[in-house]
């Protein structure tokens, strides 16, 4: 069943332990994520046995390319960044060595189930969660006191916070549909119950257009529609609008705190976190990004790098060289290590408020069993392409998911896989 679901692109993938038991030598260490640099140097001043050259690597489609061709050529660093995401594509192509004997029982022992599963699949551990991010409102507190609009807990609520946001300032919007980016719907849609990816016995089942996923597209793309919402890229666009006051609300996750007070100092002590609005009022939520670490197939000290990978992901030590600056609000995924990151965040910017504690709650109420698909770049591409033609009102955004429902599926068929009815 396993060999199934990983399709016959893995040559090799059954290799159940790591290509080498040395934890001693040199490790190379590709990441884009901030903060990389200071970690592999805390590291090296700690391990005397083993020496990290760091790589810094860019972000995006352009890294996975860059790694896909090292895996090809035998060039691949020792350790790697993988988004939860892509880990999959990565897993059923081959290009991952198994981390079943060095990390596998690390992942069981500290990792939440909502996360441990985004790094499993088909029976074996491929990666180690670095961080979550859990979903959070955050909106302008002045604002809304000084219109007296109170914070959303529902998302019928959050459509009439919209509509009061627009009414006292016609320049204002209460939330963003981004343009460039489907990770915030996957994330609503994991968050409402959809399950876009699973297994049935020996193929996948791909259901991008189920009912859940389908009413979070008729919300967001209705308040896109009515102009409730501002459509905007997740880059300076969107920032732009957060220093002019025109986006005074919006659904992120948990390192936006870090990216804002870093983006727009400016508006220290305005703005608050608050739980993100559900569709019946429970708590719930769901994950927008995070990231694990992974030992690529063919690196030639797997040993060490397992060691290095288990002391950043779950060392107190070595969350504190991520985050010992202030800068980053990232969230660990290891629950255990949330107090040390929450030690390092200056609370000053949101007023003082612990958003470290309004995340631990969003984090608590992850919707379990969501699982990544094995074509993620093929899926998000079809997402993407279409995001803009909502935005100029031109298709639903129901019918984009429906669309990259049928892209993912011929994909996943392409390379081999079996596809559930």
């Amino acid at each position: 069943m396993a060999l199934g679901l990983l399709g016959t692109g893995c040559g090799g993938a059954d290799n159940g332990g790591s290509a080498s038991d040395k934890k001693t030598g040199e490790v190379t260490f590709w990441s884009f994520v901030k903060g990389s640099d200071k970690v592999a140097e805390a590291f090296n001043r700690t391990h005397p046995g083993i020496k990290v050259h760091f790589e810094s690597v860019p972000s995006g489609q352009e890294y996975y390319s860059k790694l896909t061709n090292a895996v090809k050529a035998g060039t691949v660093p020792d350790v790697a960044v993988i988004e939860y995401p892509q880990l999959p594509e990565f897993a059923t192509q081959g290009e991952l060595e198994s981390l079943d004997k060095p990390l596998g029982s690390l992942v069981k022992s500290h990792f939440p189930a909502s996360v441990s599963r985004l790094v499993e699949l088909g029976g074996r551990t491929w990666g180690v969660p670095r961080d979550a991010a859990p979903l959070m409102l955050y909106y302008r507190k002045d604002f809304f006191k000084k219109n007296n609009i109170d914070v959303p807990k529902t998302w019928d609520e959050y459509r009439d916070m919209t509509v009061q946001v627009k009414k006292a300032d016609s320049k204002a919007r209460g939330g963003v549909m981004y343009t460039d980016n489907p990770g915030l719907l996957s994330a609503l849609s994991w968050q409402a119950g959809a399950r876009w990816f699973g297994t049935q016995k020996d193929a996948w089942k791909v259901s991008l257009d189920d009912a859940p996923s389908r009413k979070v597209a008729d919300y967001w793309g209705g308040l896109a529609r009515q102009g409730l919402v501002r459509s905007l890229s997740t880059l300076d666009p969107f920032w732009t609008s957060v220093q002019q006051n025109r986006t005074v609300a919006y659904v992120c996750a948990s390192w936006c705190a870090g990216s804002q007070q870093a983006t727009v100092p400016d508006q220290s002590g305005k703005w608050s976190v608050a739980p993100v609005p559900t569709w019946d009022g429970k708590p719930a939520s769901a994950m927008y990004g995070g990231s694990s670490f992974v030992i690529p197939k063919g690196a030639r000290n797997s040993g060490a790098a397992a060691e290095f990978i288990k002391w950043i992901t779950t060392d107190p030590a070595g969350m504190k060289a991520w985050v010992f600056d202030g800068t980053s609000s990232m969230f660990p995924a290891d629950p255990r290590l949330v107090p040390v990151a929450k030690a390092a965040f200056p609370t000053g910017y949101f007023g003082g408020q612990d958003v470290y504690a309004v995340g631990s709650k969003s984090y608590g109420a992850v919707v379990p069993d969501w699982t990544w698909g094995p074509v993620m770049g093929t899926t998000n591409t079809a997402l993407t392409d279409g995001l803009p033609k909502v935005a100029e009102g031109n298709v639903k955004l129901s019918d984009v998911l429906t669309g990259a429902q049928r892209a993912t599926v011929e994909d996943i068929k392409h390379r081999g896989m079996k596809v559930a009815p």
